[in-house]
């Protein structure tokens, strides 16, 4: 799979030295890893950062993974989860399914087995989505997430900056209006000003370059 740096894995794992391994090797891989040990810190993690696919062991502190996943399920967030479990029960395997998971890996297990489960389930979750948009070799944007990113790291943009970015991508090649951004950005807000305007499109240039065009009394393009 292409672009593996531009996905993010939530990894929870209470055993230290399998954890590390884990991470280690999903690192290697190019992904994204954020490792939790317990229930309770992923709910805390998730709260503040969205993911692309949680591996979750089930036997954790705090909050069990079956239980944990529930609750994310119930909160309305689905994003695809593999159980990661020593269980081999037919009535485990069916909680695991009825609480919300698409796949379970049995331990222990080869690392490449786990590397083609997530594989898959990405593929068939985001694969298929133009979801980032590639602005030169190195930068891509996620249209999802509204992040820039340059390699595997990513470029600070504030909310409304990076909001602008998606839209002038969207259309890009295209001339997008000021009166469209200002409609699009700022809706019914009284406080848009071109000033605002002038400050965001100066950030997108100083991170992009002459990618981000100005016309003059008309608006902005992104290059195509």
């Amino acid at each position: 799979m292409q672009n593996r740096g531009y996905f993010k894995i939530l990894l929870l794992e209470d055993d230290e030295l399998f954890l590390e391994t884990l991470e280690e090797y999903l690192l290697d891989k190019g992904y994204k890893v954020t490792t939790c040990k317990n229930g309770e810190e992923v709910l805390d993690t998730t709260f503040e950062e969205s993911f692309e696919l949680y591996l979750l062991d089930i036997n954790v502190p705090k909050i069990n993974g079956l239980e944990l996943l529930s609750s994310l399920r119930e909160s309305g967030d689905n994003t695809p989860a593999i159980f990661i479990t020593s269980y081999n029960t037919k009535e485990k395997l069916l909680e695991g399914y009825s609480s919300g998971c698409d796949d379970f890996i049995k331990k222990p297990f080869d690392l490449d087995e786990l590397l083609c489960k997530i594989e898959a389930i990405l593929y068939r979750s985001y694969g298929k989505k133009d979801r980032f948009i590639v602005i030169e070799d190195d930068i891509v944007f996620d249209v999802s997430n509204l992040v820039l990113l340059k390699g595997k790291d990513e470029i600070s943009l504030s909310k409304k900056e990076s909001e602008l970015l998606k839209m002038l991508l969207l259309h890009r090649g295209q001339i997008v209006s000021k009166s469209e951004i200002f409609s699009e950005l700022w809706g019914e807000e009284i406080y848009s000003s071109e000033g605002s305007l002038r400050v965001y499109v100066n950030t997108l240039k100083r991170h992009l370059g002459a990618n981000v065009e100005n016309i003059r009394g008309i608006g902005y393009r992104f290059k195509g």
